[in-house]
C-alpha cells in the first residue's frame, strides 16, 4: 500500500477520534467520508485478459485461474546477465508460497522457439509470447519484472522484482488482501520491442496490410448472413469492433478452433501468423487509422459462393429436416436419421454440405449407421469401437471434401445416415434445411475409410480444475491415419492425439490445448501418418470442472459419463484406412 494511503488512514482516524467527543450525525458523516475517500484512492490497476501456450504446449488463460488467488509471472530474457540471480530469487519466493493459492510462471519476452525454451530447464512453465504481444500489453519493461495478477478481477496487485516487497504482497493476498497496486523499479536489463516501435513510428496500413488479414481469416463468417455475430465488411465496422477484436486475439477466443502449431498441422485449423497478430494489434493500439486509398477492400470483397456443387451435381442429395431455430436461447443438439433407398452397397468418394441457413448452423456431423442404431451407435456400450464417420460441417469454409485416392466410405445396403445438428441463435428466428451431396465411386477394391472412437469411462469430481484422463486402443492392422476429432462436453479442457509404437517411442499427431465445446471440427491432417499393427492409439486430455471454466454449468456438481450434453464424455476419433499391401 502506498505511503499516501497510510497518511489518509491516519487523517481519517484523527478526524473520527475528535468527533467521538461529540457523537451524532456529524460523526457518522465524517466516518463515511473517510471510508469513501480511502476507497476512492485505493484501487488495483486493470489488465486485459490474455492466453498463451507454454513450452510444453499447455494452455494458460488469466481469467481461467479463478481457482487461484493470484497468478505470478516473471519476465524471462536469456540475454540478461543477471537472469540467473533474478530467477533464483523468484524461485525462492515460489517455493515459499507454492500450493493452491498461487500459480507461478515465466513469460518469454524474446520470442524464442519452443525447442530453445525447453533447453533452458528453468523449473517453471514458460509462456510462449509469440511476437511479444502479451509482454508489451502488460507493460513489461525489464527482465526479471514480476507481475502478480488477480484472475478474478483482471487486475494487477504488484509489479517489480522478486524482493521482500513481493513476499509481503503475497502474504497480504493470502491474508487481509491487497487494495492498491504496488509498482517498484525493475532490473537494469531493459526489454526491447522492435516491431512495436516500428509500428508506433509508422502504423500498419489499413488497405494493404490490415484488410487483407480480415478478408483471409474473418470475413467468411463475419459478414451479412454469416454465423459471426457481427459483420466486418467495411473500415467503419472494423474500427467499431476494434477493442473486441484485440481482446479476442489476445485471449485466443478467435480465430476459433485454435490448435498447438508445434504438433501436426491441418488446413482446417485457424492459424494466424505472428506477423499478422502484430499487424492487427499494433494497428488497433495506434488508433486504427484509415490511411490512404480511396477504395475500402472490405467493401469490395465478395465472399466465396458456396452455393454451387464443387464436384458437379452429386449422385445423391440428402435433404435434412426443416429445423426451426428460435431468435434467442441455447439449443441442445438436434438428431435426425435419414433413410436411404439404395438396393446395393454404395461407396462414397466425396461429399459436400450446403447449409440451409449459414447464420445459425454451427456444426453438423454425419455417421453411417445400421438399421437399429442411432447417431451414437455402439459408442453407448464400448470404449473402443470402429465406426463409419462420413464428414462434418463447419462455418466459414466450402465444406466440400474429396477422400484420398483409392479410399471411400462404405454405405452397406439397408444402412442409413445419422446426423447431429448444432445451432446458435442470433436474435432472429430461422429455419434451416441443409443439403448433403454424396458422390459415389465405381472404382474396384477401395480401402474403407473408417473412424476409431477411443473413449474412457469416469466420474468427474466437483471443483476439479485439471482432471486428467487417458484412453487407448491397440491396432490389430497396419493403418494410415488421416484425421482426428475431439469430443467432450462443457467441462472439456484439452485433448491430444498420439501414437505409441511397439518400441515404446511416442509420436504426437495433433493437440487441441484449449478445447471448446462449441467447436468440434474434424481435423484432416496435412500429412497422413502410417502406423503399423501393434501400435497403441492414445488420447490424452483433461476436464475443468471448476469455477475457472466459463462454460461450466455447475462446478459443485459431480458429473458422470454420458452422451447427453448435461453429462460428460471423453472420446478421441482417429480417421483411418487399412494400409495392407
Amino acid at each position: 500500500m502506498e505511503l499516501n494511503q497510510y497518511r489518509l488512514i491516519g487523517s481519517c482516524a484523527k478526524s473520527v477520534k475528535r468527533q467521538i467527543r461529540n457523537p451524532g450525525l456529524k460523526f457518522v458523516c465524517g466516518l463515511v467520508l473517510c471510508v469513501f475517500s480511502f476507497a476512492a484512492s485505493a484501487a488495483l490497476d486493470r489488465v486485459g485478459d490474455f492466453a498463451l501456450l507454454d513450452n510444453s504446449g499447455t494452455f494458460h488463460q488469466l481469467s481461467r485461474y479463478q481457482h487461484r488467488k493470484a497468478v505470478v509471472i516473471m519476465a524471462y530474457a536469456q540475454e540478461c546477465s543477471a537472469m540467473n540471480s533474478l530467477l533464483a530469487a523468484y524461485n525462492d519466493i515460489a517455493k515459499k508460497y507454492s500450493g493452491e493459492d498461487f500459480e507461478f510462471l515465466l513469460i518469454d519476452t524474446q520470442d524464442q522457439s519452443r525447442s530453445d525454451l525447453n533447453r533452458l530447464q528453468t523449473g517453471f512453465p514458460i509462456l510462449e509470447d509469440d511476437g511479444q504481444l502479451v509482454s508489451e500489453t502488460l507493460n513489461i519493461a525489464s527482465a526479471g519484472d514480476v507481475l502478480v495478477l488477480n484472475p478474478a478481477r483482471l487486475s494487477l496487485f504488484f509489479k517489480g522484482q522478486a524482493s521482500q516487497e513481493l513476499d509481503s504482497i503475497l502474504a497480504s493476498i493470502k491474508g487481509e488482501g491487497v487494495s492498491d497496486t504496488l509498482r517498484l523499479a525493475g532490473s537494469d536489463c531493459p526489454i526491447e520491442f522492435p516491431v512495436k516501435e516500428r509500428h508506433a513510428q509508422s502504423a500498419p496500413d489499413y488497405a494493404t496490410e490490415v484488410a487483407p488479414i480480415i478478408i483471409e481469416n474473418c470475413a467468411q463468417c463475419h459478414r451479412q448472413g454469416g454465423v459471426g455475430p457481427f459483420a466486418l465488411d467495411s473500415y467503419i465496422m472494423v474500427l467499431g469492433w476494434s477493442p473486441m477484436i484485440k481482446e479476442v486475439l489476445l485471449n485466443k477466443r478467435m480465430p476459433p478452433t485454435q490448435v498447438d502449431p508445434y504438433i501436426g498441422h491441418s488446413d482446417g485449423a485457424r492459424y494466424l501468423q505472428t506477423q499478422q497478430l502484430q499487424t492487427l494489434i499494433h494497428w488497433i493500439n495506434g488508433g486504427a487509422p484509415r490511411g490512404g486509398g480511396e477504395t475500402d477492400p472490405l467493401e469490395t470483397f465478395q465472399v466465396a459462393d458456396n452455393s454451387a456443387w464443387a464436384f458437379g451435381e452429386p449422385d445423391f442429395i440428402v435433404t435434412g429436416p426443416k429445423n426451426e431455430v428460435p431468435a434467442i436461447g441455447v439449443m441442445d443438439y438436434v438428431y435426425d436419421d435419414v433413410e436411404l433407398p439404395f438396393t446395393e452397397d454404395k461407396w462414397i468418394r466425396a461429399v459436400q454440405y450446403k447449409a440451409g441457413d449459414e447464420s445459425v448452423l454451427h456444426h453438423l456431423m454425419t455417421f453411417v449407421t445400421g438399421p437399429d442404431e442411432d447417431f451414437w451407435g455402439f459408442e453407448r456400450e464400448s470404449i473402443s469401437v470402429t465406426r463409419r464417420f462420413v464428414e462434418g460441417y463447419l462455418p466459414g469454409k466450402s465444406n466440400a471434401v474429396e477422400f484420398d485416392p483409392g479410399t471411400g466410405v462404405l454405405i452397406p445396403k439397408g444402412h442409413k445416415l445419422s446426423m447431429q445438428f448444432h445451432y446458435v441463435t442470433n436474435g432472429q428466428a430461422a429455419v434451416d434445411e441443409t443439403q448433403f451431396g454424396l458422390y459415389f465411386s465405381n472404382e474396384p477394391e477401395l480401402k474403407e475409410k473408417l473412424t476409431q472412437a477411443v473413449a474412457s469411462r469416469f466420474l468427474l469430481p466437483p471443483n476439479a480444475h485439471d482432471f486428467d484422463l487417458q484412453a487407448e486402443h491397440k491396432l490389430d492392422q497396419d493403418v494410415v491415419i488421416t484425421g482426428v476429432r475431439a469430443r467432450m462436453n462443457f467441462r472439456g479442457k484439452r485433448m491430444k492425439f498420439a501414437v505409441e509404437y511397439a518400441d515404446g517411442t511416442v509420436k504426437e499427431l495433433f493437440s487441441i490445448p484449449a478445447y471448446n465445446y462449441g467447436w468440434q471440427p474434424h481435423y484432416l491432417l496435412d500429412r497422413a501418418e502410417s502406423v503399423p499393427a501393434g501400435s497403441i492409439l492414445r488420447v490424452i486430455g483433461a476436464f475443468d470442472n471448476s469455477l475457472s471454466n466459463p462454460s461450466n454449468p455447475d462446478a459443485s456438481k459431480e458429473v458422470s459419463f454420458g452422451l447427453e450434453s448435461w453429462e460428460e464424455m471423453f472420446t478421441g476419433y482417429f480417421t483411418f484406412y487399412s494400409d495392407s499391401r
